[in-house]
Formats: C-alpha cells, structure tokens, sequence
C-alpha cells in the first residue's frame, strides 16, 4: 500500500520524495512515446493521486509533459541530462571493474571486443591471477570468423544461418581451441545505448583447464555480468534486461 505524504520525509535511503519522482522518470522506456497516468501507477506501484502529484512537479521544470490526451511524455530537461550523461560517459570506467569482478570470480582472464572492420578489438582486459594464461594485449586485433568473441559479435551485427542462429537464442557462445588451440573461452553480448548491440565479452584460458564441462559452469556468471554492463551503459539497473534475441534486429 502507498503511504501518502506531503513533506520531504527521509529515510536510510534518502529523501523519499526525489527518489519517488526518480521513479516516475525511471517507468518510460526506450519505446515509450508516453504514458498514461494508469500505466505510471502501475509500473511506479504508486497510488494514482501521488503518481500524478509528482509528474505535475516535474513538469514545472521541464523533465515531463502532459500532452493533450492526458498522457505523460519525458520532457526537455530529461533529454538534456541524458545527453550530458553521453558527452561524459566513459565505457572503459564501466567495463573495467565488471571484467575484474568477473576474472576475480572465475579466476582466469576477462576481456571486452568490439567489432572495427573484419576483425575484433580489444579495447579493455583484466589478467586473470594465475601464472598460465591466456595473453592478449588491449588493442591487438583478432580474427573475427574465429573464436567466441567473434561469432558473437558476428551473430550480433547481422550474420545468418549458424551457428550464428544458436548463439542469438542461447546468448552465449563457447568455443574450445577455435582460434588457438590451446585456447578456450565463453562469450556473452553487450548492448549500449537503446539496447543496441555494442560488443562481446568473454572468460578465456587454457584449454587443458577451461573444459566444456567447466566453461558451461561458467555460463550464468558470464551471462550476468554482460547483463550487468547492459544495465549501466544502456539503462537502468533497476528494468530488465531484454533477453538477447529481443533485443537483437536485423
């Protein structure tokens, strides 16, 4: 039940009005042209009385507008701060720390691609803890037709048939000594902005230590953790993540 109050009450977790009306803002999504007052309330969770007290604050700055149907629509101030948000944005700030909670975990190497031509990037890369391992250095250039990262990336951008099919369905990709033969790893898609498709990460390693039976076990953190990355660089942490294939167009 929504407990209605008119003062700027706080808690532990803040003032509960500004993170209400962060709430309100949160509800529209990438296809969301507007929204009604009984879609806020149900999205939000809030009473329609207070959902509707809200966006009328906000409205007087700017940051939603009532158009003439009665819906709610984001306003100027939001677009504003959401191309502030792009103009500071670093990827690389963002991309590093989930790679080396990843290596941390999964106690090998953790590594970022994109896609530039016909070949993949490494534009961000955590050295796992041991003294084997798999070495690529940030910047080399890979073959994109070969080895997880790539036929991830390939599915992602557009390739057909397989196992480009699977690996949109499944939203991930192990390959055992597709490149190197010494080499295996798991990949997993990354999206960006509206939930367009930006790169591929992936846990690699010895293949005589990273079997198939130990890279499958590796599969849900591998998964997590691109969903994680997807949540900072393309929305919010608190929706969703679309599952691959959704979010994948051709």
């Amino acid at each position: 039940m929504d407990v209605e109050t008119d003062n700027a009450a706080t808690s532990a977790d803040g003032v509960i009005a500004v993170r209400r009306a962060m709430k309100v803002l949160e509800a529209f999504g990438v296809g969301d042209v507007s929204l009604s007052l009984a879609e806020l309330s149900r999205r939000t969770g809030y009473h329609r009385s207070t959902v509707l007290r809200l966006a009328r604050t906000l409205a007087m700055d700017d940051y939603l507008v009532q158009k003439d149907d009665g819906g709610w629509r984001l306003g100027r101030a939001s677009g504003w701060l959401g191309a502030c948000y792009q103009a500071t944005f670093s990827v690389h700030d963002v991309i590093e720390p989930v790679l080396r909670e990843l290596s941390i975990k999964m106690g090998e190497s953790a590594t970022f691609y994109v896609r530039e031509g016909e070949e993949r990037t490494c534009v961000v890369r955590v050295e796992g803890p041991r003294a084997v391992r798999h070495h690529v250095r940030m910047g080399a250039s890979l073959p994109l037709r070969v080895g997880g990262p790539g036929l991830v990336i390939l599915a992602f951008t557009g390739e057909q048939g397989e196992p480009f099919e699977t690996i949109r369905r499944d939203g991930y990709r192990i390959a055992l000594g597709e490149r190197d033969a010494e080499i295996s790893s798991v990949s997993a898609p990354v999206f960006g902005v509206n939930w367009k498709f930006l790169g591929a990460l992936c846990v690699s390693g010895p293949i005589s230590r990273l079997t198939s039976p130990v890279l499958r076990g590796f599969v849900p953190d591998v998964i997590e953790a691109g969903k994680k990355l997807s949540y900072a660089i393309a929305g919010s942490g608190r929706q969703a993540v679309p599952a691959a294939q959704q979010v994948w167009h051709p």
